[in-house]
C-alpha cells in the first residue's frame, strides 16, 4: 500500500463526535454547539433537552413529566448559587474516540482531574457568554466511541470531504468509508465539580 498523507484519512475524533451528536439528536437532545472553543479549552458537544420534547416528554395525554424519565435530583452547575429548574437540562459532552486495544480504557482514563477542571472552566465561560442558559441544571457526560477498520487495506479511502456518512439501523453505529464507529458507552454525570 502506498504511503498517503495524513490529510487522506478522516479525522476520527470528529467522526466520533458526529456519531454522538446523531445519537443525542435521536434521544431528543438539541445540539447547541459543536467543538465550542475558548482560551481555556474546548467542549466537544453542548446540548439541551426539554422535558416536554421527544423521549423525555412525559405523558402525552396529560403533558406531565414521568418521574423516572426526568429525575428530581439536581445536577451541579458551573455557575455557583444559581436557581435550578427542571424546565430543561444542559449537558457538556466530552467524546473520546479510540481504536480497539487502546491503552486508556476506551478514553476514560484520559478524563483526568486536570481535564475535568479544564472542562469545568470552559463550561463556566460558555455560560457567561450565554446568560439565557445559566439557570439550567448542568451535567458533564462522557461518550466513549470505538473506531474499527477492516484488517485488509485493499480499498482506498476517498478524500475526507467526500466520505459518505452511512447511519446503520442502530443509531449507535456509523460507517464512514472503511471505518465503522460505535458508541461503546455513554456516561451521564461522569464527574462533578473538580477537586481544587
Amino acid at each position: 500500500m502506498e504511503n498517503r498523507r495524513l490529510s487522506h484519512y478522516p479525522d476520527i475524533g470528529v467522526l466520533g463526535e458526529d456519531l454522538v451528536a446523531q445519537w443525542l439528536i435521536s434521544q431528543a437532545w438539541e445540539i447547541l454547539e459543536r467543538r465550542w472553543r475558548c482560551r481555556w479549552g474546548e467542549i466537544d458537544i453542548i446540548a439541551r433537552q426539554r422535558p416536554d420534547e421527544g423521549k423525555g416528554g412525559g405523558d402525552t395525554k396529560t403533558g406531565r413529566q414521568r418521574e423516572e424519565e426526568f429525575p428530581t435530583t439536581h445536577y451541579p452547575s458551573p455557575v455557583p448559587h444559581c436557581p435550578i429548574t427542571l424546565s430543561s437540562c444542559l449537558i457538556f459532552v466530552e467524546v473520546k474516540t479510540r481504536s480497539r486495544g487502546n491503552w486508556d480504557a476506551d478514553g476514560m482514563l484520559a478524563i483526568t482531574p486536570q481535564k475535568q477542571a479544564k472542562l469545568w472552566r470552559t463550561a463556566e465561560i460558555f455560560l457567561a457568554e450565554r446568560p439565557d442558559l445559566v439557570n439550567l441544571p448542568c451535567r458533564f457526560d462522557v461518550a466513549l466511541v470505538r473506531c474499527q477498520r477492516p484488517k485488509t487495506n485493499t480499498v482506498l479511502l476517498p478524500e475526507p470531504e467526500k466520505l459518505p456518512l452511512i447511519s446503520l439501523p442502530e443509531p449507535r453505529i456509523l460507517a464512514v468509508g472503511e471505518y465503522q464507529l460505535s458508541l461503546q458507552d455513554y456516561i451521564q454525570s461522569a464527574f462533578d465539580e473538580p477537586l481544587s
